[in-house]
C-alpha cells in the first residue's frame, strides 16, 4: 500500500505541524479527525491538520500514526476554519488550540459518542415509604418527594425516572443523600446511553415589551439570516434578557440554533431557570460546574442539532452547531471572556468572527460597554441599540458620593453610610454592601517595629482570614497560620490594617444585632451548591444585609434591595493598569444596578477619599456614556487601544534578571523588523514583578492597526521561537486585557 503523508497538530508549545505516515485510506473528510501518535517517548492525541508532506524529513524516519479515532472532522467546517484562524491570530500552536476546543473526554481519546446517563427511580419500598420516617434527613425526604411527584405526574408510566443531572441541579450537593437512599433500598439507578431530549412543558409568557425593547427586538429579528453586529446598551434593569429571549425564540422558530455566552460569575441558576422556563425548545448548559460526561453530552447533542440553545461561559464559543442562527454575548465588557493563560483567546472577539463567517447576527449586551465596542459603533462596524428606561415601574437609583476625608470610620464604614443603612433596614428592606476584597484584612502589621506579613512568593501582602486564623496570598494561593507574635521583634502588638468582606461582616454583626447577614464571596461559596443556597436565602426579601465581592455585582435580581453601599471606590483610581478607570466605572454601575429593581426606589452611596476626582464626578453626574467618551478621547491622545493594536511578550523565571535579559534578546532581534506602524516598549519588570515564586517581565508591541500587528507577528514569531532562554517561560498575548 502506498503511504499517505499527514500533517498532525500536536498539543505541544511548538508552533508547527508534524509529519506522520499511514497506509490507511485517508481522505479530505478526515481532516480534523483525532489520531493516536507516538511523540518522542510519549503517546499523545493529535489531530489531522492536512494531507501531504513538508518533505523536511526522509520518509524512512517518519513515524506512522496509531489508531484513527474519528471517521470525519470532529468539528463542523465553519468551526474548523475559525480554530485555524484563531491559532494564527493569537500566535498559538494549532495543536493546543484544537485541544482546548474539545471536551475533556474527547481529549482523553474517548469515542465521540454520547456517554451513558444515570437515571434515578423509586423502588417499591420507596413508593410505600412513610415520609415521617425521614424527618431527620430533610435532603433524603426532598429527593423522595421529588421522585414521588414525578411518578404521580406521569400516571401512565408509573416507572418514570428523573435524570441524575436534573436531580442534582434541583438539589446541589445531594450525592451523599442519594448514596444513603440506595443503601436503604428506597431508590435505584440505571444508565442509558444516548441523548434523551426532555419534553418541553408549558412555558411562561413574558412581560409586555416597552417601546425600546420592541424596537431592539424587531431590528435584531429583521437581520436573522444575515450578518449584523448589534451593541445593546441598556441600563441595568432595562430588560436586556427579555430582548435576548424574544430574539432566541424567533431564531429557533426558523429551525436554527442560538449560542449565548455569559460570564462565569453571572451564570446563575436564576438565569438558567429563566431560559428553561421561557423557551419552548431544548436548552443546553455548558459551564465549569458540570461533570465531564455532562459537558460531552451537551457538546455532541449541539453538534447534531438536538439542542436549540446553548447557554454557556467562555469556552462555549467552541461548541459545534449544526445550524447556527444567532449569537448573544451578555455583559460583553466582562474581562472573564478573555482566557488569561495557555491559549489566550477572547471569546467575544471569536464570536464576532464566527457570526461574520456564518452570516448571522450577533448581539453584544451591556449596561457599560467596553471602549472597544463603543469605538466600533463610532466606526460604524456595530449598530447601537439603546435602552435608557428600566423595565416595568422600576426607576434608576440615585447615586451619592460620600466624602471620607476627616470622617470617623468604623471598620471601613463611615457614620453616614451606617446611618442610611439603618434607615433602610428599619423599613424591612435589604441593604447590599460591595467591597471587592475578601478576607478579614489585607495587611497584618506589627505596631512596634513595622513588620508586615508579606507573601514570600509574590510582591504583595498576605490577607488575614480571621475565621480560620490563616494568612493567605490571593495571587498564588500560598497560606500559613496567622502569627501570634511578630517574627521580627517578638512583639504582641499586631494590627489588622484595612478591611475585607469578612471584617465588615464581623463589624456589622455587632452593630446590627438581630439582622441576618449574608456574605457572598469565594470563601463562602467554595462548596458546590453553596452559592445557590445563599441566593435562596436572599430571595424571600426579608430584612437582610448582603455583603459581597463582584460575585454579588452581576446577574442577580434582588427586588427588595433598596440601598447599595460601595465601600471603597478608590481602588480603580490608583492602579497602573490603563484599563483600571474603565473597569472601576463598570463595576460601580453594575453594583449600583442591584438597587431599586422593583417598584421601591433605590439609593447608592459611594465612599471615596477623592470626591473631587474628575472621572468620578463625570460618572456620577453625566453617566457612563459621557464617562466612556472622555476615556476614549484620552486613549486616542495617548495611542492606546482601541486606537492601536497591542501584543505583549511575557517572560518569567526564578532569577530576577533572566526574563529581562531574554526579552532584551527578543527586542534586539525584532527591532529590525519594526517599521513605521510598529513600536516596541521595554522590556520592563511587570507591575507585580514577583508572583508565585517567579520574576516576571514584559515587552509591549504596539501597532497602528490590527493588520499591521498581525503582519509583524507573522514575520517575527519564528525569530522569537529560535531564541533560547535558560529555564525561561515565555508567551505572547495578543489583545491583552491587562498589562499585569
Amino acid at each position: 500500500m502506498p503511504k499517505t503523508y499527514l500533517q498532525i497538530a500536536v498539543p505541544t508549545p511548538l508552533r508547527k505541524l508534524f509529519t506522520y505516515t499511514t497506509e490507511k485510506p485517508i481522505g479530505e473528510k478526515q481532516i480534523g479527525a483525532r489520531v493516536n501518535i507516538s511523540f518522542g517517548r510519549r503517546h499523545l492525541l493529535g489531530v489531522i491538520a492536512a494531507i501531504g508532506s513538508n518533505r523536511e524529513t526522509p520518509s524512512a524516519k517518519l513515524k506512522t500514526i496509531g489508531a484513527l479515532l474519528d471517521n470525519q472532522n470532529l468539528w463542523p467546517d465553519e468551526l474548523w476554519t475559525m480554530l485555524n484562524w484563531a491559532a494564527q491570530y493569537y500566535q498559538h500552536p494549532l495543536g493546543e488550540v484544537l485541544t482546548a476546543a474539545m471536551p475533556a473526554l474527547l481529549r482523553q481519546g474517548k469515542a465521540a459518542e454520547y456517554p451513558a446517563q444515570t437515571y434515578w427511580s423509586l423502588t417499591e419500598a420507596g413508593r410505600q415509604l412513610d415520609l415521617a420516617t425521614l424527618k431527620r434527613a430533610p435532603r433524603q425526604r426532598a429527593i423522595i418527594e421529588a421522585l414521588l411527584s414525578h411518578v404521580r405526574h406521569d400516571g401512565q408510566n408509573p416507572g418514570s425516572e428523573i435524570e441524575d443531572q436534573i436531580l442534582k441541579e434541583q438539589y446541589p450537593g445531594c450525592g451523599d443523600a442519594l448514596k444513603k437512599l440506595v443503601e436503604k433500598q428506597l431508590i435505584t439507578s440505571h444508565q442509558v446511553a444516548g441523548y434523551n431530549a426532555h419534553k418541553i412543558t408549558d412555558t411562561e409568557t413574558g412581560p409586555d415589551l416597552n417601546d425600546e425593547q420592541h424596537l431592539a427586538v424587531s431590528q435584531i429579528i429583521d437581520r436573522l439570516g444575515h450578518y449584523a453586529a448589534f451593541l445593546l446598551q441598556g441600563v441595568t434593569g432595562s430588560g436586556k434578557t427579555e430582548v435576548y429571549l424574544r430574539c432566541i425564540q424567533a431564531c429557533v422558530e426558523r429551525g436554527e440554533q442560538a449560542l449565548v455566552l455569559i460570564p462565569e460569575i453571572g451564570l446563575t441558576p436564576q438565569m438558567i431557570g429563566r431560559f428553561q422556563r421561557r423557551l419552548a425548545c431544548q436548552v443546553g448548559v455548558l459551564h465549569s460546574g458540570l461533570s465531564d460526561s455532562e459537558r460531552t453530552l451537551t457538546w455532541l447533542a449541539a453538534r447534531q442539532g438536538k439542542i436549540d440553545v446553548i447557554l454557556g461561559t467562555r469556552s462555549a464559543i467552541f461548541t459545534p452547531l449544526l445550524k447556527p442562527g444567532l449569537i448573544i454575548i451578555d455583559e460583553e465588557h466582562d474581562a472573564s471572556f478573555k482566557q488569561q493563560d495557555g491559549f489566550r483567546y477572547s471569546a467575544r472577539d471569536l464570536a464576532i468572527w464566527r457570526a461574520h463567517h456564518n452570516q448571522i447576527p450577533i448581539v453584544l449586551g451591556s449596561a457599560t460597554p467596553s471602549l472597544e465596542s463603543l469605538s466600533n459603533v463610532q466606526r460604524q462596524r456595530y449598530r447601537l441599540l439603546t435602552m435608557k428606561a428600566r423595565a416595568g415601574k422600576a426607576i434608576p437609583p440615585t447615586l451619592h458620593l460620600l466624602d471620607m476625608r476627616s470622617q470617623p470610620i468604623e471598620e471601613g464604614l463611615s457614620a453616614r453610610l451606617l446611618q442610611v443603612m439603618r434607615q433602610h433596614l428599619d423599613k424591612n428592606q435589604q441593604v447590599l454592601l460591595f467591597l471587592n476584597r475578601r478576607g478579614f484584612s489585607p495587611t497584618l502589621l506589627c505596631h512596634d517595629c513595622g513588620w508586615i506579613a508579606d507573601c514570600q512568593r509574590c510582591d504583595t501582602h498576605m490577607t488575614y482570614h480571621q475565621r480560620d486564623r490563616r494568612l493567605r496570598c490571593h495571587h498564588c494561593g500560598a497560606e500559613r497560620a496567622g502569627e501570634q507574635s511578630c517574627p521580627s521583634c517578638q512583639g504582641k502588638n499586631l494590627l489588622n490594617i484595612g478591611a475585607g468582606t469578612e471584617r465588615i461582616e464581623a463589624a456589622l454583626t455587632e452593630r446590627f444585632a438581630g439582622t441576618e447577614i449574608v456574605r457572598i464571596d469565594r470563601d463562602t461559596t467554595r462548596r458546590k451548591g453553596s452559592l445557590e443556597a445563599l441566593l435562596e436565602k436572599v430571595k424571600d426579601g426579608r430584612r437582610q444585609i448582603l455583603i459581597g465581592t463582584q460575585m454579588l455585582a452581576k446577574g442577580h435580581h434582588f427586588p427588595n434591595v433598596t440601598m447599595v453601599g460601595i465601600v471603597d471606590a478608590d481602588q480603580g483610581l490608583h492602579s497602573p493598569e490603563f484599563r483600571a478607570p474603565e473597569r472601576m466605572a463598570q463595576l460601580i454601575l453594575q453594583v449600583a444596578g442591584r438597587a431599586g429593581r422593583a417598584e421601591q426606589p433605590g439609593e447608592v452611596y459611594i465612599q471615596t477619599h477623592h470626591p473631587d476626582h474628575l472621572q468620578l464626578l463625570t460618572l456620577i453626574h453625566s453617566g457612563y456614556p459621557a464617562f466612556a467618551q472622555s476615556l476614549l478621547a484620552e486613549r486616542e491622545e495617548t495611542g492606546l487601544p482601541p486606537f492601536t493594536a497591542m501584543a505583549l511578550f511575557r517572560a518569567e523565571a526564578v532569577n530576577r534578571q533572566a526574563p529581562l535579559d531574554f526579552l532584551r534578546q527578543i527586542n534586539d532581534q525584532l527591532r529590525p523588523f519594526a517599521d513605521q506602524p510598529i513600536q516596541l516598549f521595554g522590556p520592563l519588570p511587570a507591575p507585580m514583578e514577583k508572583r508565585a515564586g517567579r520574576y516576571r517581565a514584559q515587552l509591549i508591541v504596539s501597532a497602528a492597526t490590527r493588520p499591521a500587528l498581525q503582519q509583524f507577528l507573522a514575520k517575527v514569531m519564528p525569530v522569537a521561537d529560535a531564541i533560547k532562554g535558560n529555564k525561561i517561560r515565555w508567551s505572547i498575548d495578543v489583545d491583552p486585557i491587562d498589562t499585569y
